[in-house]
């Protein structure tokens, strides 16, 4: 008999997501669903140990996944031949092979499961299940991503339609949706997205949330949040009211610290007075903030932001983000989402405005 539901993670917001999916099933259903984090882009630090005790999760298991560039003999498949139909027989060959060279990393048989949840399917192990043929959900990466960076066609621009033919017959691989085995995509938002899919069903995680008990709220603060005093010390600071700036990997470091000391320069006053700013770091960014920005306070960027969500009397004056979509905070008076019109004086528009160029 098979095991219930295993979900694949790269992030700690994917966890997040994760774990609302669980809370909201019926209670003798939950504790039942084994978690693979993936260490390939993301440190999760003892996320594992916290994981296994929180009580949704049976089983949870690291995977050493692996990009392709470990792997020397995938990198001729990389070279442009020239023309369409030499340049898919590669492409043919690259996609068999990524998924076979994956195989010793797995820590888990995925046979072994009913429903497979995998958040961003564009990472090697959409190209492995496909190659063991494996049925699964592919899940967001992150709140309407999609709508700003649709992967799937900027990956595979000129000749989209035959690439995706080739993708639904497992010719060659294509993430989000167009996969022969994947079975379907779940999004927040379908009204938002500028190039639907067939197989995008929209489950909004706003209604996740809503049924999150107070019990089930502090499970997620626990399970995310390592050292909830050390925070809440940081959060309660002075009389003052309080900024929360949100960072990403943008660019290269010199330029990202300036993005961030333009953000709080240029947003940093409410109604002629300082506010106290706050810094919390996202978990792939390698700027050393405390270094950088000794004067603000810098959080543990190593949990989602929606957590702040259900810690009680938690309240910002002004949340500010440039690309990561806010839509989901509850804890600010007011939230600012630069967008990339603002990026645009930083680097190339092409860079980040990749929905506009397919």
């Amino acid at each position: 008999m098979k095991k219930e539901r295993i979900y694949v993670c790269h992030t700690f917001y994917h966890v997040y997501v994760a774990c609302l999916k669980e809370c909201c099933l019926p209670e003798e259903k939950r504790g039942s669903a084994a978690l693979v984090l993936s260490t390939m882009s993301n440190r999760f630090g003892n996320l594992k140990e916290r994981a296994e005790r929180c009580g949704l999760f049976e089983a949870v298991f690291l995977f050493d996944e692996k990009e392709d560039v470990f792997f020397p003999e995938l990198q001729k498949y990389h070279k442009d031949r020239g023309n369409i139909v030499l340049n898919m027989f590669a492409r043919i060959k690259y996609t068999k092979l990524l998924g076979k060279l994956q195989e010793p990393y797995v820590p888990v048989d995925f046979r072994e499961y009913g429903d497979i949840y995998v958040f961003c399917d564009s990472d090697p192990i959409g190209y492995y299940l496909s190659y063991k043929k494996i049925p699964y959900h592919a899940v967001e990466d992150g709140l309407n991503c999609i709508q700003y960076y649709d992967t799937a066609r900027y990956d595979n621009k000129g000749h989209f339609a035959l690439k995706a033919w080739m993708s639904a017959h497992n010719l060659i691989f294509i993430q989000n949706g167009y996969g022969k085995y994947c079975l379907d995509m779940e999004i927040n938002d379908k009204s938002v997205v500028p190039f639907p899919c067939e197989k995008y069903i929209e489950l909004p995680r706003a209604k996740l949330v809503e049924h999150l008990s107070e019990a089930d709220k502090d499970i997620l603060i626990h399970l995310f949040i390592e050292n909830m005093d050390e925070l809440l010390k940081k959060l309660s600071g002075s009389g003052e009211e309080k900024m929360l700036v949100l960072s990403e990997p943008l660019c290269d470091l010199n330029v990202r610290k300036q993005i961030f000391s333009d953000i709080i320069r240029e947003y940093g006053e409410i109604d002629g007075r300082k506010m106290q700013v706050l810094i919390k770091p996202h978990p792939r960014d390698v700027l050393d903030y405390e270094r950088e920005f000794p004067q603000h306070i810098v959080l543990n960027g190593m949990f989602p932001m929606e957590i702040l969500n259900f810690i009680p009397g938690l309240h910002f004056r002004r949340v500010i983000s440039v690309l990561t979509v806010p839509n989901g905070i509850q804890f600010a008076q007011e939230v600012l989402f630069l967008g990339e019109d603002f990026l645009d004086r930083y680097e190339a528009p092409e860079l980040h405005r990749q929905n506009e160029h397919l």
